[in-house]
This record gives C-alpha cells, sequence and structure tokens, in this order.
C-alpha cells in the first residue's frame, strides 16, 4: 500500500510528473542492480529493444533470431527497423530458445540474436554466448521477464552485447509501462543516449494516467477482489481512461505514430520506491514458485527444467496443461490465472501478416500455445493462494 500512498503526491499536486531527478536515479539503480555501466530508461522495453537495433545499424536486409513465443511487439521492433525476423522454435522444457535450431537458421545475414528469459528462467547463456561469439553475432538478452535471475552468478543482462528490461504492469516490478536498455559498452549506451533524446516526452496527462492504472492495478488485482474487480478493470480499460499497453496498430504489426516516447519522473520515482525493495519481491516469487513446483510434481505434471548454473526469478511460473479454458474457468472465482502465449505471437491479430511468421515452422512453440498457463508469484500471492490453485488443478495434466 505504501506505493499507492506514495503515488496520492502526483495524483493530487501534479508536480514533477514528467521530469525531475527521479529518472536519473532510477536508472543508475538500475544499471547497479544488474551490475552494468550503463542504463538508459524508455517508455517500453519495445521501445528500447527499436532503438538498440538502430544503433547497431541493424536495418533493410538484416535478419535477427528471435525465439517464439514471445510478444508481437518485439517481432515489431526488429520490424520496425527493416530487418526480418528469424523465428526460432523454443525448448519444450522451458519454452527458451532452442540454442540447436537457432544455429542451423544463422545466415549470412543474421545480425543480432535476441534472448529472450522466458517466464524468468535463465537460457542456458554459456553455450549462448559461445554461439554468438563463433558467428561473430551481438547477443541481446530480453530480460523482460527476468529481473533479479542469475546465471553463473551473476544477474542476467549483463552477459550480452546489451540488454533490456520492462517495468510494465504485470513484471516484477512495475511503473505501469516502462523499459530499460542496459550495457557495458560506452560506445552503445552514448549512442543510446542520443537516441532516449530523439524521443518525445510523455504528456503530463499521460504521465497522471500511469500514475493512476498503477493505483488502480494494485488495488483492483488483490486476488480474494479478483472475481469482482477484474470486470471493472477490464471495462475502464476498454473505455480508455487508462492507457493500455499494447495499441491495435501494434497489435496488425504497424508502427504507431508516437511510438517514441521517454519515461516519465513520476514512474521513475514508483520505480526506485519497489527496486529499493527487490530483494523482499524476488524472495516472495521465490516461495510461490517453490511451493508450486513441489505440488505440481506431486500431481505428476511436468515442470520447467533449469539450466544447472541458472538461478530463475518467476515473473509467472509456466505449466502445461490438457484443456486451458477449463482451468482457467476453475480458477476464475479464485484467482486470475495467466495465460500468456496464446500464441507463438501473444496478441498479434494474425502472427502471419502481422509478423510474419510461417505457420508450422516452430512446432513446439504452437503446441506451447495451445496448453500454456502460468500461475502467479507476485507478491499480492499467499502461501494459501498458490494452494489453492494446486487444489483447483487437479486432474488438468497435459
Amino acid at each position: 500500500m505504501g506505493d499507492c500512498f506514495a503515488a496520492l503526491s502526483y495524483l493530487f499536486t501534479f508536480c514533477g510528473l514528467v521530469e525531475g531527478d527521479s529518472i536519473g536515479k532510477f536508472e543508475n539503480s538500475f544499471a547497479d542492480r544488474v551490475g552494468v555501466r550503463h542504463a538508459c530508461s524508455f517508455s517500453s522495453g519495445r521501445v528500447g529493444l527499436y532503438g538498440l537495433l538502430k544503433v547497431l545499424e541493424i536495418g533493410d536486409g538484416d535478419e535477427v533470431l528471435l525465439s517464439v513465443p514471445t510478444h508481437i511487439v518485439v517481432a515489431n521492433a526488429i520490424r520496425y527497423t527493416g530487418a526480418t525476423p528469424l523465428y526460432v522454435d523454443c525448448d519444450p522444457l522451458n519454452f527458451n530458445m532452442d540454442l540447436r535450431e537457432a544455429r542451423k537458421r544463422i545466415t549470412p545475414k543474421t545480425k543480432a540474436i535476441i534472448l529472450q528469459h522466458t517466464f524468468g528462467i535463465p537460457v542456458d547463456l554459456e553455450p549462448a554466448t559461445d554461439l554468438a561469439r563463433e558467428f561473430g553475432i551481438p547477443l541481446i538478452e530480453d530480460c523482460v521477464h527476468a529481473l533479479g535471475a542469475r546465471y553463473a552468478g551473476k544477474p542476467v543482462g549483463s552477459f550480452g552485447k546489451a540488454a533490456f528490461f520492462s517495468t510494465e504492469e504485470t513484471k516484477t516490478i512495475s511503473t505501469t509501462m516502462g523499459g530499460m536498455v542496459v550495457t557495458d559498452d560506452d560506445e552503445i549506451a552514448e549512442k543510446m543516449r542520443e537516441f532516449q533524446k530523439t524521443c518525445a516526452s510523455p504528456s503530463p496527462w499521460l504521465a497522471y494516467r500511469y500514475v493512476l492504472k498503477l493505483v488502480l492495478y494494485h488495488l483492483l488485482m488483490q486476488p480474494h477482489v479478483h472475481r469482482y474487480s477484474r470486470p471493472i478493470y477490464e471495462w475502464l480499460g476498454n473505455y480508455h481512461p487508462l492507457p493500455r499497453p499494447t495499441c491495435h496498430k501494434e497489435l496488425l504489426g504497424e508502427k504507431p505514430d508516437n511510438y517514441q516516447q521517454r519515461f516519465s519522473n513520476a514512474q521513475a520515482f514508483m520505480g526506485l520506491r519497489q527496486l529499493c525493495r527487490l530483494d523482499d519481491n524476488l524472495s516472495h516469487r521465490a516461495e510461490i514458485a517453490a511451493r508450486y513446483h513441489n505440488g505440481l510434481a506431486a500431481q505428476g505434471f511436468k515442470r520447467p527444467k533449469i539450466p544447472s548454473q541458472a538461478e530463475p526469478a518467476f515473473v509467472r511460473y509456466p505449466v502445461l496443461v490438457e484443456n486451458r479454458a477449463a482451468a482457467v474457468k476453475k480458477l476464475a472465482p479464485w484467482l486470475v490465472l495467466g495465460t500468456w502465449f496464446t500464441s507463438v505471437l501473444e496478441e498479434a491479430i494474425s502472427p502471419h501478416q502481422a509478423g510474419g511468421y510461417c505457420p508450422g515452422s516452430c512446432p513446439r512453440a504452437e503446441s506451447a500455445a495451445k496448453h500454456l498457463i502460468n500461475l502467479p508469484t507476485h507478491p499480492r500471492v499467499s502461501i494459501e493462494d498458490a494452494d489453492t490453485i494446486l487444489e483447483k488443478l487437479k486432474n488438468s495434466l497435459c
């Protein structure tokens, strides 16, 4: 509740909504947390990725390896540069990029590999970095799900040429919307700062709505009131008093007119507060994930396989069920079950038309998209809530 009270100072006074010193403080603290020298904030992770690809001079005629399932906005960021995403099937054991498939798809036109740490499970980074080094291809870490995850004792986001994170409302920490590009490369950092300057600042009204949405999301998404509050929250989103994370043009694969935007000071202030509590947040998620892990094993479910040197930070806990609609229906009166990745390109109106995905090219990802649900791990989920989920999931085995 402390974040809600802090947000009220912005909602009632309008002071420091857009510009202020919280932005620089948040960027510096974020870089420290990831263990790199530089961090550069944007209105979303997708804008940061787009800027990073431009800084790496990726464009017309180039190809970028991208694992599926992922979100359409990641593919969009590649396509907006003029480059082509080459989709790589996932490892069915953890939904990360199958590195053997990635090797097969590398061509002379391949200019980058984007590694998504899906659900907060780190990719096996030792062979991944070896692969990138062998072919001389920049490695970009997609850490949108994975703030706080580690590999070989180091934070994810510190292994590639650069990495991008998200602080959208469903992520490990939330500023309603927001993204960060991090790097240890001084030249990339300097160019990212130049790109940041070309991005428009959000209007005071948009920044105000971001803060308002953060408060409402926190209050309305409490597990014990979710049954009643979710329809209200969806109605508010549908009628647009609150900003939506992805606009209709993006779902079609088209670039919105106001795509390149900066992060606001009010959002940075909220992010700083949550970054200070990140260890407690991660400890809670680890406890809930362990509850799922053990409970699902007892029921005979396949659990995600974690690379030997990886320490996941589950933004959500993935599980495959035979009938997703039935599983979601069982839990709907009590808790929200995530349904990320109901398509190889989540939320795309048409993966083929919007993202250039060729149906049948990544069969394991397509299968996962039919059976995946993801269990909540956020700090408002209690042990009792987790046990309720496990009880309701009985007989949903895939």
